[in-house]
């Protein structure tokens, strides 16, 4: 996630980071490359432009914005919606963080060890939505709590089956009340539930076909423009031409990056962060020193 302070005007109009300019900027250089060709041609050959009237395109240039819209205010609910899910993560595993360290008896390698599994259950479900590697989800397991879990598809859900058998298991010794134990098992099945919901984000993009349709229009429109205003503004085409394609083409990058909220672009979720966040709230109910947060890099926040 691009996390910066405000900039100036002048750092609006230069900055780079952040920017989808450099995601665009291929595309801007064959929209750039098309309209100086039919400048070139209308020199050469003027009269197979004075038939072409920019009427139509101004129409489908009212309509492209709108059609952009729609789909981008879609992609950036799905982007919100999963920021909302991982904010809840985090209220919840303080929760239930608090609740291991007040109500289970006075054990402190079995508080560690629960409270650890919270953590383990966080990494899980981070690399899960972004495909990358477990190591961190190991570090936080038990001795030999990996070698299990490893086989499983569902690594974040075996975690949480782990920590509710820990707590049936102190239910039958009676070591935890039925009120205390129902308090518990309401933390991980909401944490089971925001999973569930991260998992439909991830597993539900948007409609290939809807994407694609709006895609070729904005390519479409892009290349025919020229044709359309050349006769109006000459050698001013070019540029009208790609002020109107960064700004279309743009939209539409900055829709795909928002599509995906997990995954690891300028845009994505900084769920690195997030973890780090619930690791530092482990650290501190345990009494131990916590870890730093994690800051920017070059204005991105992982």
């Amino acid at each position: 996630m691009i996390v910066r302070p405000r900039p100036s005007t002048l750092d609006l109009l230069i900055a780079m980071r952040g920017s989808v300019v450099p995601v665009i900027a291929p595309r801007l250089l064959v929209i750039l490359t098309v309209s100086c060709l039919v400048v070139w041609l209308r020199h050469f050959a003027p009269g197979y432009f004075a038939g072409i009237s920019p009427a139509p395109f101004t129409l489908l240039g009212i309509a492209v914005p709108i059609f952009l819209g729609f789909r981008n205010n879609a992609c950036y609910d799905r982007w919100w919606e999963g920021r909302k899910q991982w904010g809840a993560l985090v209220a919840e595993s303080r929760n239930l963080l608090r609740d291991i360290t007040t109500l289970l008896p006075e054990d402190t390698a079995q508080r560690r060890r629960c409270a650890h599994r919270v953590v383990a259950f966080a990494h899980a479900l981070r690399n899960q939505l972004r495909d990358s590697g477990d190591g961190q989800s190991r570090d936080w397991l038990p001795a030999g709590g990996w070698a299990r879990l490893s086989a499983r598809r569902n690594r974040p859900g075996a975690i949480l089956q782990d920590q509710a058998a820990e707590f049936t298991t102190l239910l039958r010794a009676g070591a935890l009340s039925d009120i205390l134990y129902h308090m518990l098992s309401e933390r991980l099945t909401a944490m089971t539930g925001i999973q569930a919901a991260c998992e439909r984000l991830r597993a539900s993009p948007m409609p290939f076909a809807y994407s694609l349709l709006l895609h070729r229009t904005v390519w479409l429109f892009c290349l025919l423009l020229p044709f359309g205003i050349v006769g109006s503004l000459g050698l001013a085409t070019p540029i009208l031409t790609t002020v109107l394609a960064y700004a279309f083409l743009g939209l539409d990058a900055l829709g795909e990056d928002l599509e995906e909220p997990f995954s690891l672009s300028q845009n994505g979720l900084p769920l690195d962060a997030l973890v780090r966040n619930i690791e530092i709230a482990a650290a501190e109910v345990l009494d131990e020193p916590p870890p730093a947060p994690l800051t920017p890099v070059h204005f991105i926040l992982l």
